[in-house]
């Protein structure tokens, strides 16, 4: 029996409504929501990100667009538009949801956080020798720990005012430098942010394995000889361990930025009592603080004592350098601008210097329980006889490292790669590339030497990323007035060029500055200063380079995500 004529159309009439509303939520699905929804606007809310919030909104949509069933469909046609710009396309060149910027739901990061965040990093064998550097390059050791405090309260400076970006409009770094070089030239200082990190990994991984090797010695005396061979001065054991760190860094990074939160709220303070109780037994061993603390430095004057004073004080702003990029791949999380400053500036200058006077005491005490000067943690650890004691010791080592390792080194690197690749890169996926980079880098190399490791690896790097921070707080502080369209960083046809060429000449012409000292003679004074050269250069050069009207300005009516 055939269906009444009106029942027939209502049918029809739900068909292709359906049709349509699954069309719609499959463009929906595709597309980033960059702006609030209309009708949120005035209660704050974002779009919904789950499948229900997309399929209300596609119901509205249908019912707006639908003949005779939008209650005023005049009315209708503000939300109507609102939600069609809400739709406009992402560039899938540009954008990946590990790249999109934070919704108030991922907001989570308070004071203790960023504090926690920076007292973890701080507290790695790394900073513990520091100092070993500075003493054997003949500074006393109350020089070497005001030049570790000086050099941490000024990069402090560009690590905060690169934050405020992070926390005001919840983006990474990669897209933080698309307003400076470009949507696609930010991958310039991405990139170079990110092969700094690969090598710092490196560092960490196989320190972080060192350590491992301790443990299982400690546990299974026989172990450093359970396989046989070697290879690069290295025994097989050493190697397996190096991996099995390298793996465990890998296997965090893949759970995502709520577990690292979670593991640097805990290792923070854990490792902090764990080294505190380290000093004391050095003390009560020594019964004393040991000759380094009683000696005094080579230099006699302060014209002798200028030239190592410059390039250690650059080599310790480079130490941190890495992260006075891209702090906004973790102040995107910050509830507040306050919360976020309060943590870092309680912390880091601080926690820098206590825990290189940690390893600089017990170094000292060390020469008199052992007779020689231990300035690496692992080997002195392995001294130890009682097998609890040591893989308590080595249990703290491994957590402190790997800490640091994912938050300092994997985290950039991993939105850097994405941000250079986003179809293919994902963050987890870029945390992988990190890691084989790390290897190909070679670290037991750069540790053969503190001296080398001091005035090469900090030094060179610095210059350059003293470069790019130039430019990036020349953009955003002084041309752009911390003012940024955030959907257009996100596409190919907005308000940023895809290469802002200023941009990249200012980093270039920083560098050279930094770097010329290498291959000039005369002109190595420069090298020694390269963080300070590199971002007086790029700083400079880019403001001449770029007048405040080729800096198109966001409209009064864009909305801001913040």
């Amino acid at each position: 029996m055939p269906l009444p004529r009106q029942v027939a159309e209502d049918v029809n009439d739900a068909r292709q409504r359906a049709a349509k509303r699954t069309k719609i939520i499959d463009i929906l699905r595709r597309c980033r929501p960059m702006e609030p929804w209309p009708g949120h606007r005035q209660s704050g809310q974002s779009i919904p990100q789950d499948d229900s919030g997309v399929k209300g909104i596609a119901s509205h949509l249908i019912l707006t667009l639908h003949t005779n069933q939008a209650p005023n469909r005049f009315a209708s046609i503000p939300v109507l538009w609102g939600i069609l710009s809400w739709m406009r396309p992402h560039s899938s060149r540009l954008y990946n949801k590990d790249l999109a910027p934070t919704n108030p739901e991922q907001r989570t990061w308070g004071t203790y956080n960023f504090a926690a965040l920076w007292v973890s990093m701080a507290h790695c064998i790394p900073t513990y020798m520091l100092a070993s550097g500075l003493i054997g390059a003949g500074m006393s050791w109350g020089q070497a720990l005001g030049t570790i405090l000086l050099g941490n309260t000024i990069v402090l400076v560009p690590i905060l005012l690169n934050s405020h970006a992070g926390t005001k409009h919840g983006i990474p770094f990669p897209v933080f430098a698309r307003a400076a070089y470009g949507t696609f030239g930010s991958n310039v200082p991405a990139l170079m942010r990110a092969l700094v990190a690969c090598g710092w990994f490196g560092i960490q991984a196989w320190i972080g394995g060192q350590a491992l090797h301790v443990f299982f010695r400690s546990v299974w005396p026989g172990w450093p000889a359970a396989i046989p061979g070697s290879f690069g001065g290295h025994t097989a054991t050493e190697w397996i361990s190096f991996l099995l760190f390298w793996g465990l860094n890998v296997i965090v990074i893949y759970r995502g930025m709520d577990l690292l939160r979670k593991v640097e709220n805990w290792a923070a303070p854990f490792v902090l009592v764990m080294t505190a109780l380290l000093v004391w037994w050095a003390l009560d061993r020594a019964n004393g603080l040991g000759p380094i603390l009683a000696q005094k430095g080579k230099f006699g004057s302060w014209r002798e004592f200028w030239p190592v004073f410059v390039p250690s004080l650059t080599a310790m702003i480079g130490f941190w350098a890495t992260l006075s990029l891209n702090m906004p791949d973790f102040t995107r999380f910050g509830r507040s601008q306050r919360e976020q400053a309060i943590g870092q500036i309680v912390a880091l200058p601080t926690t820098m210097t206590v825990f290189a006077t940690m390893g600089v005491i017990i170094t000292s005490a060390s020469a008199i329980i052992y007779g020689k000067a231990i300035w690496d943690p692992v080997e002195l650890v392995g001294k130890f006889t009682e097998p609890v004691i040591v893989a308590i010791s080595m249990f703290t080592v491994v957590v402190a490292t790997l800490s640091v390792n994912i938050a300092a080194n994997v985290v950039s690197p991993a939105n850097d790669f994405a941000n250079a690749f986003p179809r293919l890169i994902t963050f987890s996926r870029g945390g992988l590339l990190t890691g084989f980079i790390g290897i190909a880098l070679q670290p037991w190399k750069l540790l053969a030497d503190p001296s080398g490791y001091i005035f090469d690896w900090l030094l060179g790097y610095s210059g350059g990323l003293g470069s790019i921070a130039g430019v990036l707080i020349a953009d955003y502080w002084i041309l752009r007035r911390s003012e940024l369209v955030v959907e257009d960083l996100y596409r190919e046809e907005g308000i940023y060029e895809r290469w802002r060429w200023t941009g990249i000449a200012a980093t270039l012409l920083g560098c050279s500055a930094a770097w010329i000292g290498l291959v000039v003679p005369l002109l190595r004074p420069l090298y020694d200063y390269a963080w300070f050269v590199g971002f007086a250069v790029s700083f400079s050069t880019y403001l001449i380079f770029s007048s405040p009207l080729s800096v198109k300005k966001p409209s009064t009516a864009t909305i801001y995500h913040s």
